[in-house]
């Protein structure tokens, strides 16, 4: 990975922690068999948590439970995004997971919720999930419609959720339902969930083009004690967004990994294939390619330390930083991904090859955490503020 773009701002163990992650992400993660389906990426993706685990990168994940969310190093969160999306989308989406599902916790958890599932999160022994998307609530948080209604010390959660990465094989779920149906987002609270409790099922895989562990679960009369709602009732939509206002730079980090790979290949190809007696890279409108990929490229990365260093040096939100970021991101990934593809033709098509596994997952980065357009929204509300 060269970090030489944005090394104003990283400090050094950040420049050092790149290195590292990268020499990983070659040696331990690349040479993974690319799973062939849904139930082989779900195997997988344990292996991965245990790799992960084990080299000490899912303890970046867990921000220190006994400080606030300024102790989660958000830099290195996005270099170890950008490095394992680079190396593959599974074991970036597993990473990006463990950060998702446990940030909630960390913010708004008791102490004894933090002791009992945050170290098992950063020691890679417990898989973490995030679980808010309903069919009928995607960007419209507010419309959804799982209940959990209180009952003594207890809370009985009701509902259906949707496009939930780690259904089924998660240890714990970050859940958002309502708790005042009739407040909008004003009546959502959030709720840690552990996999094993009764009413909580796995209700089916989703299949992406990309094998991706995704699914359904449901909530039949699931009883979750009051001691494991995170924060107040009512803060849950407050407590979402304050999570993915840090975290949806992590997203734009991964776009990064997967476009500097895409581009990786391209020039590669460019400089050894030959066509008209001569190789692809003499040819000025490849070359026009090479150089949109590689300025949209660095814009990206930009962008994305620059949200991370506000975040790591105090910055309360960076809601307009991350925004900008994830937007820019993660649409120049997809055309610098569709370039390469176009640049190596008609290998760069096939499903064996990299750049046609980018391609498939690149797409999904434009969607989750909040859409482009939703980002737009979001700059432009920042802008037109006071």
């Amino acid at each position: 990975m060269d970090v030489a773009p944005i090394d104003l701002f990283l400090d050094d163990r950040h420049v050092d922690l790149a290195d590292e992650v990268t020499e990983f992400a070659a040696e331990a993660i690349a040479t993974l068999h690319h799973p062939r389906d849904d139930a082989a990426a779900r195997v997988q993706a344990r292996e991965i948590l245990d790799l992960l685990g084990g080299a000490g990168w899912a303890s970046y994940a867990v921000p220190d439970h006994k400080a606030d969310i300024d102790s989660l190093d958000l830099r290195a969160c996005c270099l170890i995004r950008e490095a394992l999306a680079g190396a593959s989308s599974l074991a970036d989406a597993v990473f990006a997971l463990q950060c998702l599902g446990s940030l909630p916790v960390a913010l708004a958890g008791s102490n004894e919720l933090k002791q009992r599932w945050l170290s098992g999160v950063a020691s890679g022994n417990i898989m973490a999930a995030f679980s808010m998307t309903e069919p009928e609530a995607g960007s419209d948080v507010g419309a959804i419609e799982t209940r959990a209604e209180r009952d003594g010390d207890d809370y009985v959660l009701n509902g259906h959720k949707t496009l939930i990465s780690n259904a089924g094989i998660a240890d714990f779920y970050t859940v958002f339902a309502k708790t005042n149906p009739e407040a909008g987002t004003r009546g959502l609270t959030a709720f840690l969930v552990p996999a094993d409790t009764p009413g909580l099922e796995f209700a089916g895989a989703q299949v992406m083009s990309e094998p991706h562990p995704l699914g359904e679960i449901t909530f039949v009369d699931c009883r979750v004690p009051a001691d494991f709602r995170l924060g107040e009732e009512g803060e849950g939509f407050k407590l979402g967004m304050r999570t993915l206002d840090r975290l949806r730079t992590t997203v734009a980090a991964a776009a990064c990994g997967m476009a500097t790979r895409a581009l990786d290949e391209a020039l590669e190809h460019a400089r050894h294939r030959e066509q008209f007696g001569r190789p692809l890279a003499d040819f000025q409108l490849v070359q026009q390619k090479l150089a949109r990929m590689s300025t949209d490229l660095t814009a990206a990365r930009l962008l994305v330390y620059r949200a991370a260093c506000e975040a790591d040096l105090g910055a309360e939100r960076i809601t307009l930083e991350s925004a900008m970021a994830k937007a820019f991101a993660t649409e120049a990934a997809q055309r610098i991904v569709d370039d390469a593809v176009q640049i190596i033709g008609g290998q760069g098509a096939l499903a064996k090859h990299p750049v046609d596994r980018l391609y498939r997952a690149v797409r999904a980065l434009r969607i989750y955490e909040g859409t482009t357009e939703i980002q737009h929204l979001v700059i432009a509300r920042e802008l037109l503020k006071p």
